[in-house]
């Protein structure tokens, strides 16, 4: 379980998050979504503990992000920031083997190449797995990114904007597989999104933020109404169902 309990972070004087309490139930898909400057982004900062916590608490089951050793939480928590800068002479095996780290301490043994190879598999990066990232398309580095958050084997998964660079054949990919993870790994993911969509036909909870609040928390068949969208992005959304799925009408 994910326990966020009452986070406030400003940026000087600008508030940035306004007591924000929530928590998130271990297992499946959780979306946070919002408009731009909502404070997504700064949320995850903080859960993943890239930016310090100001005021409350953040836990991931037993683990306060502000006390734990960081150990500790790398074998816990497995983070993909949106501004992940990699070094370019890497091959792209090399730089999924960084995943293993928190277990092996620099000493990798089989069952660490062996995770590593279930995630060149999984993310379609084996036959690219000698190849040098500055080699690679931002599409191809992003598959990466989250192949090394895989191999890192931990329960909870965040991702900030993981579909960045990606097109609709394997931005649709990133989600079945994040999907599978949830649904036959046992892992909890959160994650950022922009594309409200694909949070409507893959995730099972979607949390939005506006203005540094909670705006809306909710089931996603429950959230995907035209009020909620509506309230949340000040422009009116229609919602139609399509093939057992509701989906947001929003570019026109």
């Amino acid at each position: 379980m994910i326990e966020i309990e009452n986070v406030t972070f400003h940026h000087g004087r600008t508030p940035i998050l306004k007591d924000i309490s929530l928590t998130i139930e271990k297992g499946g898909i959780t979306a946070l979504i919002g408009p731009n400057g909502a404070g997504k982004s700064t949320l995850f900062a903080l859960m993943a503990r890239l930016l310090p916590l100001q005021s409350g608490r953040i836990a991931f089951d037993d683990l306060d992000v502000r006390h734990s050793p960081s150990r500790d939480l790398a074998k816990k928590l497995a983070i993909l920031r949106q501004d992940t800068s990699v070094a370019s002479r890497i091959s792209v095996r090399e730089m999924v083997g960084f995943g293993r780290f928190p277990h092996h301490q620099g000493r990798p043994a089989g069952p660490d190449r062996d995770r590593v190879e279930e995630a060149l598999a999984m993310f379609d990066l084996t036959d690219l797995a000698e190849r040098f990232i500055d080699a690679l398309s931002g599409g191809q580095r992003q598959r990466v990114l989250v192949a090394m958050a895989f191999a890192q084997d931990t329960d909870y998964l965040l991702l900030d904007e993981p579909l960045n660079n990606l097109d609709m054949h394997y931005a649709r990919d990133l989600m079945k597989q994040l999907r599978s993870l949830a649904d036959t790994h046992g892992k909890t993911i959160v994650v950022v999104l922009h594309e409200i969509n694909y949070a409507a036909a893959y995730a099972d909870r979607i949390v939005a933020l506006k203005e540094g609040t909670v705006a809306a928390n909710a089931e996603t068949s429950a959230f995907m109404s035209e009020k909620t969208l509506s309230a949340i992005y000040n422009m009116d959304v229609r919602i139609r169902e399509i093939d057992g799925k509701l989906i947001a009408l929003h570019h026109a």
